[in-house]
């Protein structure tokens, strides 16, 4: 699902204006991504949490040079979904075996 589908969804069963939902849509993101900029981790329940993981610095490789090269500690964004999000999905979703 696209964000405009998205949008599309919800103006639909709010009966709301798509213009309208999309500033929502847009104001939910924006204040998720703030608070991540600022060191803080968002939490939804029933949905899932919004948090910072730190990796841990690393030797890495240069293939093209065969050297190896220092990546630093550094911070990435991550979603970690409810439980019962997950048990949702697990059975009501079927598995794609590609």
């Amino acid at each position: 699902m696209t964000k405009a589908e998205l949008v599309n969804t919800i103006s639909t069963k709010l009966g709301t204006e798509k213009g309208d939902t999309q500033k929502v849509v847009e104001a939910f993101m924006h204040e998720i991504r703030s608070a991540m900029y600022k060191g803080d981790n968002v939490y939804l329940r029933g949905f899932g949490s919004f948090i910072i993981k730190t990796r841990a610095a690393k030797t890495g490789r240069n293939i093209s040079k065969n050297t190896a090269i220092e990546i630093p500690a550094h911070n990435i964004p991550a979603f970690k979904p409810s439980k019962t999000f997950t048990e949702k999905v697990k059975t009501r979703v079927a598995v794609n075996n590609n």
